[in-house]
């Protein structure tokens, strides 16, 4: 008998039926709700009189228009005051469990799922937010979906889908030190293009990503999406086990046991087939910084920006960007650390090292650091990592999505030049105009105390 893929064994688990068309139903486990995507779900509900499926299935946080700064004013945008308004009055009135903006766990969707537990291996898990796909880092089939399905999920608890086809990406060997997780996805994505996952599901394998923590394996899966995937898919080790234990959703005792006999079923087997296989050598990715205007435009921090050709020309204008010019020959105006790509604790950790003892640049107008969650902010404070950051100039913020797309204060103005550890940048993804450098937090961190682009392992 042919062997299945980590993906085929959680379709096949969440299958309800099929349909002749190709459709199939899935059962969810999990929905994660935010503010942005929701009210027109809960309207839908209430249209047509109808109540959630099963409530306690669902967790809801505002992280997208939340302010991180002077929170106890506050909220200035009506809009925004507005959405956690209706999602507060929504959780309240349909029994959804709801972090509120004062719980000291409220944080980013996609950090407080995995942190609280609500996150488990095997899950179908949800949410209106492509970067969903974060929680398949443990070995869970996560995706975004659209407002009218977090209606039909709240409703009926399943979701009609069609199946994508397997792709496994392997990065095999060592990487360098101060290379990333970050740095890898950016690889990933530089070479197979924003359109290269489109139809497939990636899990992603080999040495490197075996080495990498959970929290670094959240990064690559991420930014599956930025390659074009559904969802990304890491299997469940050791090191993912340890990390769901004692988690507030976890399964306790007697549960716990038969929940990790079934976690460590939850990988390829070893004559599974993929439809495309692609290998990296982690020895040979180095640190990363984006020049364009898509994750896809990425290079190595010593090369050169690409010579102008038409489909490079408008996102070099965009950028203020010449060609054939080094990415460190450009100033930078801001500096962001945070989002729901990079801003657990071990990336607070690993910036907090690079700018210890220093100063940021007199150059640059802004760095903030914008921890994930309340949780992770405690955590980092009990080790002084916000004393180190107050120190070196940066702004220590409550958490939130923040700078990564520009729904609240925080923002790039017309011109502005960022580097960022957040996941996108389009044109005007962080503010009309600004100009985003996509990076992982030691790069921004050595940005900062430089005022412009440095290869991380010259310079610690």
């Amino acid at each position: 008998m042919q062997g299945k893929t980590l993906y085929d064994k959680l379709w096949n688990i969440h299958l309800v039926r099929s349909d002749e068309n190709g459709s199939d139903l899935l059962y969810i486990d999990r929905q994660l709700i935010h503010e942005v995507t929701s009210p027109q779900a809960f309207a839908g509900l209430k249209m047509n009189q109808r109540h959630p499926r099963r409530p306690s299935a669902s967790l809801a946080v505002a992280d997208h228009n939340i302010p991180t700064k002077d929170r106890e004013k506050g909220i200035d945008n009506p809009i925004s005051a507005l959405q956690i308004q209706t999602l507060e009055e929504n959780c309240k009135e349909f029994k959804i469990p709801y972090i509120s903006m004062e719980d000291h766990r409220q944080g980013i969707v996609h950090v407080i799922g995995p942190e609280q537990g609500a996150t488990l291996p095997g899950m179908t898990i949800v949410c209106g937010d492509s970067h969903t796909a974060t929680h398949g880092a443990l070995g869970a089939l996560a995706f975004g979906i659209g407002t009218s399905e977090v209606e039909h999920v709240l409703a009926t608890q399943c979701l009609v889908q069609k199946k994508m086809k397997n792709m496994l990406i392997r990065v095999d060997g060592k990487l360098q030190e101060w290379v990333t997780a970050k740095d890898v996805v950016l690889t990933i994505i530089a070479k197979i293009g924003t359109a290269g996952g489109t139809g497939y599901t990636i899990e992603f394998a080999g040495e490197a990503i075996s080495d990498m923590s959970v929290e670094e394996r959240m990064t690559v899966c991420n930014m599956a999406i930025e390659a074009g995937a559904r969802a990304g898919l890491i299997a469940v080790d050791q090191k993912t086990i340890n990390y769901m234990k004692d988690k507030p959703f976890a399964p306790k005792r007697d549960d716990w046991e038969s929940a990790e006999v079934f976690w460590e079923t939850l990988k390829s087997d070893a004559d599974a087939l993929f439809d495309k296989t692609i290998t990296f050598n982690a020895n040979d990715i180095q640190p990363q910084v984006t020049w364009g205007t898509s994750p896809e435009l990425s290079i190595n921090i010593y090369d050169k920006i690409p010579k102008r050709n038409p489909e490079y020309s408008n996102a070099l204008t965009y950028m203020g960007l010449s060609e054939d010019t080094s990415i460190s020959d450009y100033l930078l105006d801001k500096i962001f650390i945070g989002s729901c790509t990079n801003s657990r604790i071990e990336d607070l950790r690993d910036a907090a090292k690079v700018v210890q003892g220093k100063t940021i640049a007199d150059t640059i107008k802004l760095a903030m650091v914008v921890p994930g969650s309340g949780l992770v902010k405690e955590q980092a404070e009990l080790e002084g990592l916000d004393k180190i950051f107050i120190a070196a100039g940066f702004e220590w913020r409550d958490p939130g999505c923040s700078m990564c797309l520009a729904m609240n204060a925080d923002r790039l103005d017309d011109g502005e030049r960022c580097a960022s550890t957040s996941n996108r940048n389009f044109e005007g993804r962080q503010g009309q105009g600004g100009r985003t450098h996509l990076v992982s937090p030691v790069m921004a961190a050595a940005a900062a105390i430089n005022g412009h682009f440095v290869d991380i392992r010259e310079t610690n």
